[in-house]
């Protein structure tokens, strides 16, 4: 990601977190560690050899992954001073997603929306423009299926956050719409991507930029038209956590609710439970069964 000043985020997975009121940007780090590798028992060709290899390799992982996370913290910490710096010299204007609808509505302005597909799929702004300043990869080479097996098995698989790539092609698109003297609000779900696409347009001439502070998770219903079959607030939640009910959007919903939106989600818990526990005893059948044709 040349053009925002730190190519070790290319291609790599960005999680975005909430804003202050005090436009200012926290940006959480995750610790990420990997799991012990294992050895299979029935794999006893070169006994001594195995064993050493796989630990080394192991950590040699452990170490490029602790280096990444270095420099991935540093990459970020030095993009939030630049991105906060915007926004404080006035060359970015903060809006609330309440005065982003309003600018919408009494003055035309556009609203490009810089979310991964993921994300726009489940909600979107009516009359918006979709743009996406990073999106889910689709290439399937040894170094994208690597990032997103490490992205699934540090989280993924819970939070339901996808690997994503930097779309190279999101100025051109942007410049193909847009003249540079357009007001253009940008937005994403949470208001970090949405920051960093401010940036790049800035850095290529476009002058008249707003910024959704907070992003669309932070907005009501009532703020802006909403399409779509979520709420703003749902569109990026995933993952197991969503199946069970467990984000904390789906908690304050369910505060609203009441009991029947919370029973749906027991109901689920209960039949992972069951599935679980059917597929333990299925598994013990089968290895009993095995073991009597084995010892016949």
């Amino acid at each position: 990601m040349e053009a925002l000043g730190f190519p070790s985020l290319n291609s790599h997975t960005i999680s975005c977190s909430s804003f202050q009121k005090q436009r200012t940007t926290k940006i959480p780090c995750q610790r990420e560690h990997f799991s012990s590798i294992s050895l299979l028992s029935s794999l006893k060709l070169r006994p001594c050899y195995r064993p050493f290899h796989f630990r080394r390799s192991a950590t040699r992982m452990q170490a490029d992954n602790e280096d990444y996370e270095l420099k991935q913290m540093r990459d970020v910490a030095a993009a939030k001073k630049r991105w906060e710096a915007l926004v404080r010299e006035g060359k970015v204007k903060a809006l609330t997603p309440r005065e982003a609808g309003y600018a919408i509505q009494l003055s035309n302005k556009t609203l490009l929306d810089v979310r991964p597909s993921t994300e726009h799929k489940k909600a979107w702004v009516k009359g918006s423009t979709w743009i996406p300043i990073f999106d889910v990869g689709k290439e399937f080479d040894a170094g994208t299926l690597s990032r997103k097996f490490m992205s699934f098995t540090m989280g993924g698989w819970w939070s339901g956050v996808p690997t994503l790539s930097y779309n190279s092609q999101f100025l051109s698109k942007v410049d193909e719409k847009f003249p540079k003297d357009t007001d253009l609000i940008v937005a994403c779900q949470k208001g970090l991507r949405s920051l960093a696409a401010c940036e790049q347009l800035y850095n290529a001439g476009y002058r008249n930029l707003f910024w959704v502070q907070g992003g669309l998770e932070a907005a009501e219903e009532e703020d802006l038209v909403r399409e779509g079959p979520q709420p703003f607030k749902f569109a990026g939640i995933g993952g197991v956590s969503e199946f069970l009910g467990w984000t904390d959007q789906q908690r304050a919903a369910a505060a609203k609710e009441g009991w029947s939106y919370r029973l749906v989600f027991s109901a689920r818990l209960v039949g992972v439970f069951l599935l679980a526990d059917a597929l333990f005893f299925g598994a013990q059948k089968v290895a009993h069964y095995l073991q009597d044709i084995r010892s016949q």
